[in-house]
């Protein structure tokens, strides 16, 4: 990448280093916020994220960094402020809403206080966590046991006559992951709704400062354990960009049919259990089962359900024969064929759709706001694809154009983007394995070096939405920081957002149309 190609977005007179696909540079703290805001709003250039790292042994100090990605041109422009002999720092949050939650996780694992954010109560590490205490700084042992303290958290209050709270959770009747929900309402319906996480933190991203690389990636694939894959992917393209291992281009193909189970896998469960919670059994039943049929393919394929080992620096583990090519062919054309028929008899389903229709709708200013991802802002008619605006693997060679949207922004809005995709999906499968190219599926290494001092990004569309990887080195080539996000650490916040104006029943099936990970958000 030439400077030329980025110059437009770039302050005057700044060092500007470049770093594969990545213009860094360094601002002063004060002008972040003049700087940022210019590449966000006037430039349109989305926010991906706001991480830190602690580099006082090389007498770097703190740097935060801001990640801001150039869409169809595959480009990253990430200013960065440097913080000596201090420990606070200019919030972005009042002008860019989206940083909010990334400036709250900064304060509560580094200490670094954004000045002027509005709220910055502990995210994930709640009131039994010390004050003092930051586990991302490279001076806290990660093996260090911490001495719990009993404080309170401060939930937020909704004043006035017939008002009363509703706690939910943490522990659910169910299989799913920890978390509390907060109901203020009046009545039945929600006036106020906020969701604490964090049950489920643990130290994922200290473990990653002390892994061997082969841990690291096996890691990666228990971030959130059905999204495997694309965790996984995410981090061996950063990777890949650090050592130049590029791969080969049959495995870039591979890569996006494994991509795509992934995401058929999640969409049916997700579309059935939608289904399930308005009382619809047909539809939760046959979702499960259609869901079922692409886990045993992905064990059939790769020995594995969730997609596990079959990612690697340079490439994949696991390729696909001949034979298994049109065995998957077929097995998909039958499954399309029942989907479209189980959908059909859904959509004329009176019950159904009135569960669905107008409820939990998110507005599409708030969802910009908040910095939505995936089928949160497809549902609101948001354009936001990785595989389409940052094109990866082999979606580019495939001719991947197309964002499946919605206007609604409700239950059903965000059942039909999944519907959609579930089809986008079978398309594009059937099409890399008709174009599948011949040829090794790694690239052979005995050991992988790292760029000295680099910085690296990987971003993937998972069936969530955008997961992103950003990996620094130090000057001794060795991995310093890995600082992953899933699309659940933006989102959650929106499912507060949805569930006002409606009743607490309906909370369930809100809940489900999002399908948020807690394994995700809490790391």
């Amino acid at each position: 990448m030439n400077i030329e190609d980025i110059q437009q977005y770039l302050p005057k007179n700044v060092k500007v280093e470049i770093c594969g696909n990545i213009a860094f540079f360094e601002v002063p703290a004060l002008h972040i916020k003049e700087i940022a805001t210019n590449l966000h709003a006037n430039k349109n250039l989305p926010l991906h994220l706001i991480t830190a790292t602690d580099e006082r042994a090389e007498k770097e100090g703190f740097k935060i960094w801001y990640v801001f990605g150039i869409s169809k041109k595959n480009m990253f422009v990430v200013p960065f402020i440097r913080l000596q002999n201090t420990v606070t720092f200019p919030s972005l949050t009042p002008a860019i809403h989206s940083a909010c939650n990334f400036e709250k996780k900064i304060h509560t694992f580094f200490g670094l206080t954004p000045v002027l954010h509005p709220d910055l109560r502990p995210i994930i590490l709640h009131e039994n966590w010390p004050a003092n205490l930051f586990p991302l700084r490279k001076d806290f042992d990660w093996q260090t046991k911490v001495k719990e303290i009993h404080g309170t958290y401060q939930f937020q209050k909704v004043e006035g006559e017939g008002i009363y709270e509703i706690p939910v959770g943490p522990i659910h009747a169910g299989i799913i992951e920890p978390g509390h929900f907060r109901f203020s309402v009046a009545g039945e319906e929600i006036m106020l709704l906020e969701a604490k996480l964090g049950f489920v933190h643990k130290g994922s991203e200290k473990l990653f400062e002390t892994l061997p690389l082969s841990n690291k990636l096996r890691l990666c694939e228990k971030i959130s354990g059905d999204s495997s894959f694309s965790h996984s992917l995410a981090f061996c393209q950063a990777a890949e960009q650090l050592s130049d291992a590029l791969p080969p281009k049959r495995a870039l193909y591979l890569r996006v049919i494994y991509a795509e189970l992934e995401r058929l896998a999640n969409h049916f469960g997700d579309i059935g259990a939608i289904m399930i919670d308005t009382g619809f059994n047909f539809g939760g039943a046959n979702g499960a089962r259609l869901r079922e049929m692409i886990m045993q393919i992905n064990e059939r394929l790769t020995k594995s359900r969730f997609l596990r080992n079959v990612n690697t620096i340079g490439g994949v583990t696991k390729d696909i024969n001949a034979k298994e090519i049109i065995v998957l062919g077929k097995d998909l054309e039958k499954i399309q064929k029942d989907f479209f028929e189980i959908i059909a008899i859904a959509q004329n389903s009176a019950s159904l759709l009135n569960r669905l229709k107008g409820t939990g709708v998110l507005l599409p200013k708030t969802a910009k706001d908040y910095g939505a991802l995936g089928v949160a802002a497809k549902a609101v008619g948001i354009l936001s694809d990785i595989r389409v605006d940052f094109p990866y693997a082999a979606y580019d060679e495939l001719g991947f154009n197309t964002i499946e949207t919605e206007s609604g922004g409700d239950v059903y809005a965000r059942f039909r983007v999944r519907v959609k995709e579930v089809y986008a999906s079978m398309n594009l499968i059937q099409n890399a394995l008709t174009k599948l190219p011949k040829g090794p599926i790694l690239t052979p290494r005995n050991t992988t070096v790292f760029k000295k001092n680099a910085l690296a990004i990987g971003m993937v569309e998972g069936w969530r939405g955008q997961i992103i990887y950003v990996i620094t080195t130090d000057l001794a080539g060795n991995i310093s920081r890995v600082a992953p996000c899933d699309p659940s650490f933006l989102n959650w916040s929106l499912v507060g957002e949805a569930g006002p104006l409606n009743v607490v029943p309906d909370f369930p099936l809100i809940n489900k149309s999002f399908n948020l990970s807690y394994s995700g958000n809490d790391l």
